[in-house]
């Protein structure tokens, strides 16, 4: 067995400087230098020449066995840091050929140890991270850029994306693994609506070039397709003229049906640029109250709010109109996150549950639902607003079967002395309220999950998703940590 170090860069393990150099399949574990020198271990297996580093540092380990949930931890054999693409094809392939369990992390942000992997590689995505090329319709990204950074970059040549999720220090791979919702989703679909070409590196450990007219088969189906197929190495990603500003309505309700219904409205009506909601206790903590909270993009004519609002049933009252800079308000997250941050809440427990529901069930689960929520159960945004599930076309993201749907999302924080478990299970019984009425999960949550919940979510479809497994990830090796094709590991 040779162990060439030319072009590796790898951190040592438990012990200075001692270098990997080999895998040996019979202990599941790592060979290093220094054991090698001593005489390898029978069928240890030397690991491929790297451009950047893999690593079995505790702290690495530990960083990539937790998320933003705080509630799964699971441990991996090694850490990938990849100073290039051919870094990714070279692991997966190892891995192909040694049964070893790999995943792509971008910032973690899932709660429910999604890219995690016990006893496998995890990739760290954030070395992948440079916006390539703007031009006029489309701009080209690594995996690990964060949206943030990819905004800055194309609004500096006057445009933008179409869509952005609410939090911006995601990463590009990371979103278009899940489907990417935000408050352009009513009118443009999701982010992985709005991609026009992918490299990726499939389960197989092919790097593959795929658009709507290149191996389209496979850009179909790998966009939301949770990672189970191939690894996000690159996005070009359809750009439109950014606007200068937003005006921002929030227009608060005290009855949910008039709520909805006007929502409704706004939807139809195409009222708003952007348009989402929330759900939150009333300040008397007596009951509830719900708020639109929506914007008109504009750069030379702000809008007329006459035109915007009316006809729509809020409280005048309590009408909160801003205009904002266009990049102050996709970010508007970042000053509650640095709160949240120094307050220390943000690394509490997050079991967050997402949901879709059909709009004409919608006000009986979310009724319902309220009735039963306690004051430790409401630490965190609810988010409730609607689109249309016929602007999602990515075969694998699943949406209700209505022209309508709505976001239910209760993004619960743990904060003691309450209990997690609680939580989880009070999630459990949410997700079958919301499954017996045709509503689909959004899997960034935490939901407790097994093989026989995903055929349910996936329907119809999951013949063919499993299909597509097979072709193209046949030895199971990505993404086990959603539990699709068999407990997590």
């Amino acid at each position: 067995m040779s162990f060439s170090l030319d072009r590796r860069r790898f951190l040592g393990t438990a012990l200075a400087g001692a270098a990997i150099v080999a895998f040996d399949p019979l202990r599941a574990g790592w060979v290093t230098a220094a054991e090698a020198a001593e005489g390898p271990p029978r069928g240890a297996v030397a690991v491929p020449d790297l451009d950047g580093e893999l690593t079995t540092d505790p702290a690495a380990l530990a960083a990539v066995a937790d998320d933003f949930g705080h509630l799964v931890h699971r441990t991996p054999l090694a850490v990938l840091r990849p100073g290039s693409v051919d870094d990714v094809v070279a692991l997966v392939r190892y891995a192909n050929r040694h049964g070893i369990a790999v995943s792509m992390r971008g910032q973690g942000h899932s709660t429910n140890g999604q890219s995690q992997v016990h006893a496998g590689v995890v990739i760290d995505s954030s070395t992948l991270d440079q916006v390539h090329e703007v031009r006029a319709d489309r701009v080209t990204a690594d995996a690990g850029v964060l949206w943030i950074d990819l905004a800055r970059a194309t609004l500096a040549h006057g445009l933008t994306p179409p869509v952005f999720t609410d939090y911006l220090d995601l990463s590009v791979g990371g979103t278009l693994n899940a489907g990417g919702i935000g408050g352009t989703t009513q009118r443009v679909g999701m982010q992985v609506d709005n991609v026009l070409a992918l490299e990726v590196v499939t389960g197989r450990g092919e790097l593959v070039s795929c658009s709507p007219t290149r191996n389209r088969a496979l850009f179909e189906s790998v966009l939301g397709s949770l990672g189970q197929l191939a690894i996000v190495v690159r996005a070009t990603i359809r750009l439109v003229p950014a606007p200068t500003h937003a005006r921002t309505y929030q227009l608060f309700y005290s009855d949910l049906d008039t709520y909805l219904a006007d929502q409704r409205r706004a939807l139809a009506e195409g009222r708003f640029t952007s348009l989402e909601g929330q759900v939150q206790r009333t300040a008397a903590n007596d009951g509830w109250e719900f708020f639109v909270d929506a914007a008109v993009y504009f750069t030379d004519n702000p809008p007329d709010d006459a035109a915007v609002t009316g006809g729509l049933r809020f409280d005048p009252a309590r009408t909160v109109t801003t205009d904002v800079t266009f990049l102050d308000w996709i970010d508007r997250l970042r000053p509650t996150v640095e709160l949240l941050i120094q307050l220390g809440i943000w690394f509490l427990p997050h079991p967050w549950i997402n949901l879709f529901l059909p709009a004409s069930r919608t006000a009986a689960v979310v009724a319902s639902t309220l009735a039963e929520l306690t004051l430790a159960d409401t630490q965190g945004p609810i988010l409730l607003y609607p689109f249309r599930p016929g602007r999602v076309r990515r075969r694998f993201v699943q949406t209700p079967d209505e022209p309508v749907a709505f976001v239910f999302a209760i993004l619960r924080t743990t904060v003691p002395p309450t209990d997690p478990a609680t939580q989880l299970a009070g999630n459990r019984a949410l997700y079958e309220r919301a499954r017996a009425v045709g509503g689909k999960r959004y899997p960034v949550g935490s939901v407790p999950f097994g093989p026989l919940d995903w055929v349910a979510q996936y329907g119809r479809d999951f013949p063919a998703f499993a299909a597509a497994k097979a072709t193209w990830d046949p030895r199971r090796v990505l993404a086990p940590g959603q539990g699709i094709f068999g407990p997590p590991r």
